[in-house]
Parts: structure tokens; C-alpha cells; sequence
């Protein structure tokens, strides 16, 4: 009985448990149904670091190949890594990891030429359906002419490529802790930051997919302890932490203190602007306000979107937005081909902090407005009706707003909180941001009063 692979094909990627959902004779059958789907007569494949990933993707290549696809492997590469490659070299492209999932998952993120997305309405589905045939019958005879397999290294063109995006030429010295959380940080980091004026203090750079430290998922607050721990033992300016692909990039201050990725955002986005003056910045329905006021203050246009890196990317697409930032940490360059970078936000973070004297703390300080609550889950089995209940609620307050874009969003000139449903489990998200944490506390207890009641 051929697997169902409705359970492992998400909305933008595949992933599952190895090899209770899916072995290498599926990846195999993944690579050749991605290069009947997308007509690709080239692609680049890469993996991280765990232990399934180099035969899982080695399957694809033979997959891919057996339709007549020549297959650039890069090996061993972080997610924005495989971008680059996508981007630099235009072919089709497929990383082979989990991100921070736990070690005995794995998974396909895919793009086509120049990095662009490959989600369930641009080709995932096709790509799905025609795996779970040929899974049940087999795959058809090949290629006349079978594609090469083909190693090549990109890491030295992926680091110098960064860095001609941000110019660091006049950045003071600065001691950086990062935790790369043995994911594929470990791999990048010290060619990306060789030869600049940073003492870098290495934590867990050891590749090991079965995580041995940490979970790899910096948003999780109890993952960054060792890192904050780190920066105050050392007297470091800054601390980084990566998560397991290392597509998303998380800061602390140099008192160990979380910078949000609002913050980030915010830093970024008017650096982009000074350079490219009126342009358009996209950011989530989840980031601060202090997002938008930043980018209209600095003379830039903000576009607001759904949650996930499919919609953010469609929309820089759609208006050639010169920056994007999520909550998540992921965020996302027109010069990196729309997609997503956490290292070249580290790079800006590195540019502005060290051309100037003072502490990340005060650096970051102007973009820290508000008072937030993070994302917090609620398992409810009537996702709809207690969305509907909340709302009910509110629907009497003075200068009350509410808005659908991404579940519901309710708003006043004071606060506002999103109540959105996960795609995948029976959770319903919220996240509250208002003027100080004590109507932060009130908001979200009301709240979750009503969903978890």
C-alpha cells in the first residue's frame, strides 16, 4: 500500500517522519515528479546537516536525473544557501531539511529558477499528486538520455555574495556570541564573517541534526538562555541564534535582552529606505506598529500581509517591495531574488551597530515601541466559533476595528490583538501588542477567557 502524501505535503513544503512517512524511495519518486512538474532540464539540490539528509537528497537527484535533469549538488548549505544557488545559477531548486523539527523529521523546501516559491497553488499540488501515482505504480521508464549528477561548492560565492549587499567596510570592532544551535549556522557563519573586524564566539557550531543542546528554534524564548547566558559572561556587543537551516536569524542586546524581530524589521527597513528612497516595505499582520510608523517615517510605502513567506514574497513580487520582514525572524531581500535571509539581516545588524558608538540597546531602542504579548497557543476544537465568540465580545467597544485578512484582527488607536487558526493543528495563535505590559496582561487574559472558556 502506497503512503498517503497528503500527510506530508504542507502548504509550502513536504515533511514528515524518516522513515515512518517517507524514505528514500519517495524522495526518489519526489525528484522525478518535481522535474516533470516544473519542466526543469537543470535544477540544485542541498540538505543540512541531519543524519537522513544526504540520502534523502542523493534520491532526488537520481529521481530528477532519471527524467532527463542535469543535478547540481551543493551538499551541505543553510536554506538561504540553496536560494542563492536557485538565484545565482536560475535553475530550480530543492533543500532537503526540517528547520528545527525534531531530528527524525526531514522535509523538501522548493523553488523554481530565481528562488521563486513552489507552494501548494504553484506547483506543490501537481508535484504531490503525481508522487502518490507514481509511489502506487511505480515510476515510468526514464529518459532516453539520463541527467548528470554534479557536486560544486557555492558556500565562498553565497558569503561574498552577501556581502556586497551590506557595506561593511567602517564597522568598528565588535565581540559577537553566536549560537548556531548545531544547525547549518555552524557551517556558514565563519565564512560569511571572515576577514571582518568581529571576535566571534562560537556556540554549538558542531553540525549534529539530533540537536544535542537545544532545539534549534530561537523563537521559543527557552532556547535562547545559553545565548543570552554567553553574551553577559563575555561582555559581547550583540549575540545571534539560528535556527536548524539557519533561514531565520534572532538578536540579543548586550545585556542578554531579546531583541524583537520587530525591531529588526523596523532597523532594517529604514536602512533599505536610505538606500532606495520611497520604496515599498511589506510586513505581517503580527509585526509591531512600530514597523509601519518606522517605514512611513522614512519616507517608504508599508503594505501589510498574511502570515507565511508564500504571501510575503507574492506581494514583494507584485510591488517590487525592497524589503519584507515577518515576526518569525524571517526576512526577506529584492536583491536576495524576494527570498529569505537571516544572515543578511544579521549583516545589517552588524553594518549599523558597528558604524556607530553606542549599545545595541540604545541602537534599537526607537524601534521598540510597544509592549508585546509573543504568540500563544490555544488548543480548541471550534476554531471558528470561539474566533466568532471573541469578536461578539469586542463588538461593543468604543473605536473598536476589525479586520479578516488573517483570522481576525481587533483594533483601537491604543492596542490591538490577532486570533488566527493554525493550518495544520487544532490551534488557534494570538498575539496582543498595546502601550505597556499591564494591558498586555488584561487584553490577553480576556482572551483567552473566551477561546479556552
Amino acid at each position: 500500500m502506497s503512503p498517503d502524501l497528503s500527510q506530508i505535503v504542507k502548504a509550502y513544503d513536504v515533511r514528515g517522519v524518516v522513515p515512518d512517512q517517507w524514505d528514500e524511495s519517495l524522495a526518489e519518486v519526489f525528484g522525478a515528479a518535481f522535474a516533470t512538474v516544473t519542466g526543469a532540464t537543470a535544477l540544485v539540490v542541498g540538505h543540512d546537516m541531519r543524519p537522513s539528509s544526504p540520502g534523502l537528497s542523493r534520491a532526488f537527484a537520481r529521481g530528477a536525473a532519471s527524467r532527463g535533469a542535469d543535478v547540481t549538488e551543493i551538499g551541505l548549505c543553510s536554506t538561504d544557501g540553496l536560494y542563492f544557488a536557485s538565484g545565482h545559477l536560475d535553475l530550480p531548486g530543492a533543500m532537503f531539511t526540517a528547520s528545527h523539527n525534531p531530528a527524525r523529521y526531514n522535509g523538501i523546501k522548493m523553488c523554481r529558477a530565481g528562488a521563486a516559491p513552489v507552494g501548494q497553488d504553484t506547483g506543490l499540488a501537481e508535484i504531490r499528486d503525481l508522487a502518490q501515482r507514481w509511489a502506487a505504480t511505480g515510476l515510468p521508464a526514464g529518459a532516453a538520455t539520463p541527467g548528470t549528477i554534479t557536486a560544486r561548492d557555492v558556500l565562498g560565492d553565497y558569503a561574498g555574495f552577501l556581502r556586497s549587499l551590506v557595506d561593511l567596510s567602517g564597522i568598528r570592532p565588535l565581540k559577537v556570541v553566536v549560537d548556531a544551535g548545531n544547525g547549518m549556522g555552524g557551517h556558514t557563519v565563519p565564512t560569511v564573517l571572515d576577514g571582518l573586524p568581529v571576535d566571534l564566539v562560537p556556540m554549538y557550531f558542531e553540525l549534529d541534526g539530533t540537536f544535542p543542546h537545544h532545539e534549534a528554534n530561537p523563537l521559543d524564548p527557552k532556547n535562547l538562555v545559553d545565548l543570552q547566558a554567553r553574551v553577559r559572561e563575555t561582555g559581547a556587543d550583540l549575540g545571534l541564534a539560528f535556527d536548524g537551516d539557519a533561514d531565520r536569524c534572532f538578536a540579543v542586546d548586550e545585556r542578554g535582552e531579546p531583541v524583537s524581530p520587530s525591531a529588526v524589521t523596523a532597523l532594517v527597513a529604514a536602512r533599505e529606505l536610505a538606500a532606495h528612497p520611497g520604496a515599498v516595505v511589506i510586513h505581517n499582520l503580527i509585526t509591531s506598529r512600530s514597523v509601519p510608523e518606522v517605514i512611513a517615517e522614512h519616507g517608504g510605502t508599508a503594505v501589510r500581509t498574511r502570515v507565511g513567506h508564500s504571501f510575503i514574497k507574492q506581494r514583494m513580487a507584485q510591488t517590487g517591495a525592497v524589503f519584507g520582514g515577518e515576526h518569525s525572524a524571517h526576512y526577506y531581500f529584492r536583491d536576495f531574488w524576494n527570498a529569505d535571509t537571516g544572515m543578511l539581516a544579521a549583516l545589517h545588524l552588524l553594518a549599523a551597530l558597528g558604524t556607530q558608538d553606542g549599545p545595541l540597546s540604545d541602537l534599537v531602542a526607537s524601534y521598540e515601541r510597544y509592549a508585546g504579548s509573543g504568540e500563544i497557543n490555544s488548543t480548541v476544537d471550534d476554531q471558528a466559533g470561539r474566533t466568532a465568540a471573541v469578536r461578539a465580545a469586542f463588538a461593543t467597544e468604543e473605536d473598536v476595528t476589525f479586520d479578516e485578512l488573517d483570522g481576525l484582527t481587533v483594533s483601537t488607536p491604543g492596542w490591538w490583538f490577532n486570533l488566527r487558526a493554525s493550518n495544520t493543528e487544532p490551534l488557534l495563535r494570538l498575539n496582543v501588542e498595546a502601550g505597556d505590559a499591564a494591558e498586555v496582561a488584561r487584553l490577553r487574559d480576556r482572551v483567552l477567557a473566551i477561546v479556552r472558556g
